[in-house]
């Protein structure tokens, strides 16, 4: 599971169902047979597993609940000519990390949600347009004008590009 493409709100949930499962695993493995020797015993062992099942449950739902990316995250989105494209970039990827487009003109609206400055260069098919230095936290628009083809963005700040910042936009 690629963990960058959770939102904040899914790693807390993962996280909470994790550190309950883990904390009557450990609880019970090492804490309890301590205290009572005999654990869980005649008479509380249906309560142990029932209480294990509703456990181990919870945290296969939590998994196939949480364990989604974001939209932002999924590749290869269909997005229709004249339309807004949402782009993210940190370091040091872009997300997502393939668009499937229609010809035409496309806005990409970038944001940048890391910590240093990078830029959304676009080249392809007779076609070579970037935005400004975005800085950490801000935004900008790149509209461009697409034909058939293969297209590939980056941030072309020195060495990002090499280090991950890149995109596939197919247009058909």
């Amino acid at each position: 599971m690629l963990l960058a493409g959770l939102s904040t709100g899914h790693m807390i949930g993962l996280a909470v169902v994790g550190g309950t499962f883990i904390a009557f695993a450990l609880g019970a493995s090492f804490l309890a047979p301590r205290r009572w020797p005999d654990f869980p015993g005649e008479h509380g062992l249906p309560v142990f597993v029932i209480a294990s099942i509703v456990l181990f449950a919870s945290m296969l739902t939590a998994v196939m609940v949480f364990g989604v990316e974001s939209e932002t995250a999924k590749g290869a989105e269909a997005v229709s000519s004249g339309k807004i494209v949402q782009v993210q970039e940190k370091e040091f990827k872009i997300l997502p990390a393939s668009y499937k487009l229609a010809a035409g003109t496309v806005t990409f609206a970038v944001k940048n949600v890391g910590k240093i400055g990078h830029d959304l260069s676009i080249s392809g098919p007779k076609l070579a347009k970037k935005t400004a230095l975005i800085g950490a936290g801000g935004s900008a628009k790149l509209v461009v004008k697409l034909a058939k083809g293969t297209y590939t963005l980056y941030c072309s700040v020195p060495g990002h590009r090499q280090l991950g910042m890149k995109a596939t936009v197919k247009v058909s």
